[in-house]
């Protein structure tokens, strides 16, 4: 495959970036998109020129590193993470715009590769739970009913990609701050912080300066996970319940 590419290059946050273009030949259909970036710098070392940055590090679609922005599309065409898009998803000849995620509460670092740390913080904020530490308990110990320990997993899956908020209007970070609520909130482990988890964890998300959810559900179709649309649901009504206990 021979391939067009128009790549987001940005030196620093505070420099302006633009969009330069590059040619790509000898692509294979089976390559992942980050093997044909990597066959893109090979060619750029050769040449003297500065490789693009771009973040990865699995490329199992597990950690969430590979974050870009694909002819528009959060990770690209496919529901999937960016390693585990394949070059068989798109034509030969094709012009491919590859961008970096769009917000400010994720400012460039370089090229492509953005800074994710509001996320830590907002983990930080809330995402713990006071149990005993020492030696791993019995499995069964505490007791959690099925359709909780399945709705906690379903939660747990979120990479922290930030997909979610690359692909709202607002740029807001909603769906990840639910799933990092609702999988410690529903289950017993995470019951003594239950409020004032929601609360921190919310107030966090605020300070970090990411959007307003309308609720438009792109960050939903956008998570490679799947994490639903309904855990914002799950997560307001916390809040609201937070809010109302502690002004009591």
């Amino acid at each position: 495959m021979k391939l067009i590419l128009r790549v987001w290059r940005q030196k620093n946050a505070d420099a302006d970036g633009a969009m330069s273009t590059y040619q790509v030949d000898g692509i294979s259909s089976d390559m992942s998109f980050l093997e044909m970036l990597d066959t893109l710098n090979e060619e750029l070392i050769l040449k003297g020129e500065d490789p693009v940055a771009f973040d990865h590090d699995c490329r199992e679609g597990i950690c969430g590193a590979c974050s870009l922005v694909i002819n528009g599309d959060a990770h690209g065409p496919e529901r999937t993470t960016t390693c585990q898009l394949h070059m068989r998803s798109f034509q030969d000849g094709d012009t491919i715009d590859i961008e970096p995620w769009r917000a400010s509460a994720f400012p460039v670092v370089k090229d492509l590769v953005v800074d994710r740390s509001a996320f830590d913080r907002i983990i930080q904020a809330g995402g713990y739970i006071t149990a005993p530490t020492g030696a791993a308990p019995e499995a069964h110990a505490t007791p959690v009913p099925k359709p909780d320990a399945d709705l906690a997993f379903e939660h747990a899956e979120c990479i922290g990609c930030g997909a979610c908020v690359a692909a709202c209007p607002n740029g807001a970070a909603m769906l990840f701050t639910s799933a990092k609520v609702n999988h410690l909130n529903v289950l017993p482990q995470g019951a003594p912080e239950r409020e004032t988890r929601v609360l921190d964890m919310v107030g966090q998300m605020d300070a970090e300066g990411f959007g307003g959810c309308t609720l438009t559900g792109e960050c939903a179709t956008a998570c490679p996970k799947g994490i639903p649309l309904v855990s914002i649901t799950s997560m307001n009504k916390e809040w609201l319940r937070a809010t109302r206990k502690a002004q009591r």
